[in-house]
């Protein structure tokens, strides 16, 4: 099995640039059942979800035909059936987002129950009960989920009771073909949700209110063909920019969305960066300096994102000072934190909140990752700890981060990818 292998001490630097932002390539590839027209999808990030949701439309029947540049031409007018069958669909949460585009534009949906990361409960019943408010029939017989409607969905007033990205992409594209009217409130704000709208536009929907908590969605009777580019990676541009600020590093990621990424950039900071930006670059410069401790409070968009809690856990753990980490989304998403006693960082975790107290170094140790985020904060923990550190179960890496040893090569660091 594949590892990491990493020797730390190196000060990063240098330029790399971001990839295309899985968690909106992931939408958008689900929304191209929504036409049976050609459409392209641009800037893919090269990564093992993209390419199990390529299968998966596959599978379905669909045309797919993917360059060397990472752009999809994908043809569901071949498509011949409408399952998502368990094999492809429990590595991958995300499978769940062709739901919705199914049911809107075939009229029915066979859909295994998602697998994906074990950090915590995400039901999809916020998913079913907005599609059953259009008038869909739902049921869930043996692990699938059991989706049909006769004719077109109607359009209705949908209000979440929590905040949920994929719930809200998943009803956004179905009303983009409804009958009528659709408003979803206390909508979510993420920008890969903005994404996935202005690309259903692109396409020919009706919407506004993206990036709001209220979207309004007319109904349309088809959509058309397009050509879309995904936006760039926050999570991957800000993963890089924490490694700058905790190896005291100067590190500048290019081609990203400056915008998408305010509340992680406050904090870097905050713990002691010089933060420069342009139109679609970010630099963060140490100039040598140790970090000092932050606190941070999860929560949806526009607020610090989750997905970047465990990279500041690594960053307190060898910063100045005491740092308390608070994490308000998912309720076992603190798993790096036994991975990282043993490189000998200082953290107490007492229900969702992690207490770090800054140490001067950390050391090196065979390690392993627990989920997609909590991996990412190993791999820099390693690249600040003294000697040499083995990460294994490295899959979960390579199921965000594209060619993540090669990226961080380019910085300086010291980092391969063996096979014991």
């Amino acid at each position: 099995m594949e590892k990491l292998l990493i020797t730390g001490g190196t000060k990063l630097n240098g330029v790399v640039r971001a990839s295309g932002a899985k968690n909106a390539a992931l939408p958008i590839l689900a929304a191209t059942l929504l036409t049976k027209e050609l459409i392209t999808i641009k800037n893919l990030p090269h990564l093992h979800d993209i390419t199990t949701m390529l299968e998966l439309l596959g599978s379905m029947g669909c045309g797919v035909s993917l360059d060397e540049k990472m752009s999809v031409q994908l043809d569901v007018s071949t498509l011949n059936n409408c399952e998502a069958p368990y094999e492809l669909v429990k590595t991958m949460r995300a499978s769940i987002l062709v739901l919705g585009p199914l049911v809107s534009h075939f009229g029915k949906a066979v859909v295994s129950l998602p697998g994906g990361c074990a950090i915590g409960s995400r039901p999809v019943d916020l998913h079913l009960r907005g599609l059953e408010a259009m008038g869909a029939k739902i049921s869930v017989d043996s692990g699938d989920i059991v989706a049909s409607v006769d004719g077109r969905l109607k359009g209705a007033r949908i209000f979440f009771d929590k905040v949920t990205v994929t719930g809200t992409e998943n009803l956004l594209m179905a009303a983009t073909l409804a009958d009528g009217q659709t408003i979803l409130e206390n909508a979510a704000r993420e920008p890969e949700v903005v994404d996935l709208a202005e690309c259903l536009i692109a396409m020919g929907a009706k919407i506004t209110g993206h990036g709001t908590d209220t979207i309004t969605i007319d109904g349309v009777e088809a959509l058309h063909g397009t050509s879309y580019p995904v936006m760039p990676d926050r999570i991957e541009t800000g993963t890089f920019l924490v490694a700058a600020a905790i190896t005291g590093g100067k590190v500048k990621v290019i081609d990203t969305d400056v915008k998408s990424l305010e509340s992680v950039l406050a904090k870097l900071e905050e713990a002691g960066a010089k933060v420069s930006t342009g139109e679609n670059w970010i630099e963060v410069d140490m100039e040598g300096r140790r970090p000092k401790a932050v606190n941070i409070s999860t929560a949806p968009y526009p607020a610090f994102p989750t997905d970047m809690q465990a990279q500041f856990v690594a960053l307190n753990s060898v910063a100045e000072g005491v740092g308390r980490v608070i994490e308000n989304i998912f309720e076992n998403r603190f798993m790096h934190v036994d991975e990282m006693l043993r490189m000998g960082a200082d953290i107490e975790v007492t229900g969702n909140t992690a207490i770090i107290r800054g140490c001067e170094a950390l050391k090196g140790a065979p390690v392993m990752a627990t989920d997609l985020r909590a991996s990412a904060s190993l791999v820099l923990s390693a690249l600040v700890a003294e000697g040499e550190t083995k990460i294994d179960r490295i899959y979960h890496i390579d199921r965000g981060y594209e060619c993540i040893e090669e990226k961080f090569g380019s910085l300086g660091a010291k980092i391969s990818r063996v096979l014991n």
